[in-house]
């Protein structure tokens, strides 16, 4: 959640940080305004993009009189495609000097970087090297003295300000903390002839996930940055993004939304909307995704496009039906279900009997559907054509050995965290039910229960002292998840399986500085698990879509891996095993960690990695199969592709920080030999020829 500057400066007043005085003016409020602020007043334009002051976002004003024509100025004024909701007025700050201050959760350096400069100003990053000085702030230990002391005498402050320069330092990082904050930036901060230390500027990021946990956030929340559409779904649970196409799509799961947007731009059908409905499907969501879909005048045409792992296809279909209430929906709408009750959901949708709603029995055959019934008059919207590249060779490397194992099988002993919970007990009986050898549960305070037959400890530290543990599963709420991991982390459990998404990112950082150095492998947060196919899982992934066989999946999403393992099944290959390893900016194993177990997994022929935008696993992991030699054939498949920079797309990691970034990252792939598929369609084919 991005904040204004109004928002940041309040954020900022809450926390006993310095600002000027400042005042919200919103249209309509122009005439009727005064204030005893001293003059001259400032004008500032309140928008989310940056560069406001050389686009005209910031007007001076001298005479009180000035003030309604320029504030309608402003008002009418659109800064880099954002109109201006409301202007802040700030009464000027006499400057003495002026500086550069920030803490930013860096995803690179798994921390939060203080940066310092001794010059501020909207070009920061081009004022020369010598301008900042960047330091590394490790969680739990959190901001140290010696910090704070290169941080003062590079910006050559005089000592008396050393006092009011640490506790400004020290509030901001307790501001950061206290609130969830991923940015936390003054810019420029000013001294002022007075020596008062000031934020006469303000930007500051919030997690989501501490927002969602945490309802009084929403306050510094501004609905009038979005559009109608985006708080509509914002408040329905959705995650929405609106796009430049005129196809509504509507899909569960986040990396197969991002592949089907993709899929639709490469094939000339543009998406208006990247709109997921994530594992809660339910009527009231799906009538809040139809409305917002029916209601929005560039959607022509709707494409619906459902995979059932946990979620039953036919469930989603009667919430359809239900959302439709016996009628011809207003626009077409194409349907694809596959997995769980496909099927029957089709069925279900079939005897509706309406007008405008066609029913697809794969991907493609809905991308033929949706060309047919294509509107005469389509924007086009252009995209390249995406990147298809063969299984290539690799250079000599040099000699490279490793004896890491993958040593998760049908009779490894697993603990389920959250037993007790609703979660807990219904993917302990799933996991049962597959022959996983489940022999311990844990939640404080039922210790001595029962739950299908598996006993229930206070603690992991007692249910190890009953017997061996050999993996933790965790169904934890995102408050408790990350002690959750660190429990299991100190009890050294071989492998913790973190299934809870919605975790903030402080606290994964600081459970992953506790875990350095431990012999416990952390998959995830926000995983869909492991799956042995044929002997065991440690997770939530539906058993339908897998076999054995010898193509291991590693994905960064859960429905993309069911998608992929389902077409691998039906082409007759199967798995030797299936690692999510989380959607998350910050994660506990990666790619290159399960690369260097699977080189010594002998049932392991092929590789597949299915990765998204955002980060730089992929481009790490290609590095990596240079420098080691690692031999076994890797296909991989992006997705993601065509997504516009700076939104992030359901994964709280999905995001594209600059437009050339996905070429970069297929690029680094191919060059390093991995078979570069353009579509979902294309894995099991090249899987199939990989084999031979």
């Amino acid at each position: 959640m991005l904040l204004n500057e109004h928002k940041s400066k309040l954020l900022f007043e809450k926390a006993h940080i310095l600002v000027p005085q400042g005042a919200a003016v919103f249209p309509g409020e122009e005439d009727g305004f005064s204030t005893n602020f001293p003059l001259p007043w400032f004008l500032k334009a309140q928008v989310l993009s940056g560069g406001r002051g050389k686009a005209g976002g910031i007007l001076r004003i001298d005479d009180p009189a000035e003030f309604p024509d320029k504030a309608r100025k402003l008002f009418n004024r659109s800064i880099k495609g954002e109109f201006v909701p409301f202007i802040r007025v700030e009464p000027g700050e006499a400057i003495e000097q002026e500086f550069y201050l920030s803490l930013t959760v860096s995803r690179e350096h798994r921390c939060i970087l203080l940066t310092t400069g001794r010059q501020g100003g909207v070009e920061i990053e081009k004022l020369g090297s010598d301008n900042l000085l960047v330091q590394r702030i490790t969680l739990p230990g959190g901001l140290v003295p010696h910090q704070i002391r290169a941080a003062f005498f590079h910006l050559g402050l005089d000592r008396e300000q050393f006092q009011p320069f640490q506790e400004l330092l020290t509030t901001l990082f307790g501001c950061m903390l206290d609130n969830g904050l991923l940015m936390a930036e003054i810019n420029p901060l000013i001294i002022t002839p007075d020596n008062r230390l000031v934020a006469l500027d303000g930007k500051v990021e919030m997690d989501d996930n501490f927002a969602e946990l945490n309802p009084g956030t929403e306050a510094f929340y501004q609905r009038e940055h979005a559009t109608n559409e985006e708080n509509m779904a914002r408040d329905a649970g959705l995650s929405f993004v609106r796009l430049p196409g005129w196809v509504g799509l509507m899909v569960n799961g986040a990396g197969l939304a991002m592949a089907t947007m993709d899929l639709l731009n490469f094939s000339g059908l543009p998406a208006s909307n990247f709109l997921d409905l994530g594992g809660a499907a339910d009527q009231k969501r799906m009538e809040t995704a139809l409305e917002l879909l029916f209601g929005d005048d560039q959607v022509q045409t709707i494409f619906i496009n459902l995979f059932g792992g946990i979620l039953s296809c036919e469930k989603v279909a009667l919430a359809l039906k239900g959302a439709l209430g016996g009628e011809s929906p207003q626009k077409p709408i194409v349907v694809r279900m596959s997995g769980k009750d496909a099927e029957a959901g089709l069925q279900v949708l079939r005897k509706l009997d309406v007008d405008n709603l066609h029913m697809a029995e794969d991907m493609q055959a809905a991308i033929g559907i949706l060309d047919t019934i294509r509107p005469a008059q389509t924007p086009a919207v252009e995209f390249p054509a995406p990147l298809d590249l063969p299984l290539g060779p690799r250079p000599a490397p040099a000699d490279y050995s490793c004896d890491a194992v993958f040593n998760i099988d049908k009779g490894t002993p697993i603990l389920v965290q959250g037993i007790t919970g609703r979660e807990g007990r219904l993917h302990t009986q799933l996991m049962l039910e597959y022959g996983a050898n489940v022999v311990a549960g844990v939640t404080p305070f039922k210790g001595g229960e029962e739950v299908l037959g598996v006993p229930v400890y206070n603690s992991i530290a007692e249910a190890a002292r009953a017997g061996k543990i050999g993996a933790s599963i965790i169904f934890v709420p995102p408050r408790m998840a990350a002690d959750a991991v660190a429990e299991a982390v100190a009890n050294e459990i071989p492998w913790t399986v973190c299934i809870t998404e919605g975790i903030t990112q402080h606290d994964m950082l600081a459970a992953f500085t506790r875990a350095k150095g431990s012999p416990t492998r952390i998959v995830g947060p926000n995983t869909p698990g492991i799956i042995v196919p044929g002997q065991t899982k440690i997770g939530i992934m539906p058993t339908r879509p897998f076999s054995p066989g010898p193509v291991a999946i590693l994905s960064r999403s859960g429905t993309l891996t069911y998608e992929v393992a389902d077409r691998l099944t039906r082409a007759g290959i199967g798995q030797s095993l299936c690692v999510g390893i989380g959607g998350d900016p910050f994660i506990g194993i990666n790619f290159v960690d399960m690369f260097e177990m699977i080189r010594n997994h002998d049932e392991t022929k092929v590789v597949i990695v299915l990765g998204e935008i955002g980060g730089q696993a992929e481009e790490n992991l290609a590095e990596y199969v240079v420098r080691t030699g690692f031999d076994k054939p890797v296909i991989s498949f992006i997705a993601g592709q065509t997504a516009p920079a700076g939104k992030r797309l359901g994964h709280a990691g999905a995001i594209l920080d600059s437009g050339g970034g996905i070429k970069d990252k297929l690029e680094t792939m191919g060059r390093a030999g991995f078979a570069v598929c353009p579509s979902l369609e294309a894995v099991a084919k090249t899987a199939a020829r990989a084999l031979k």
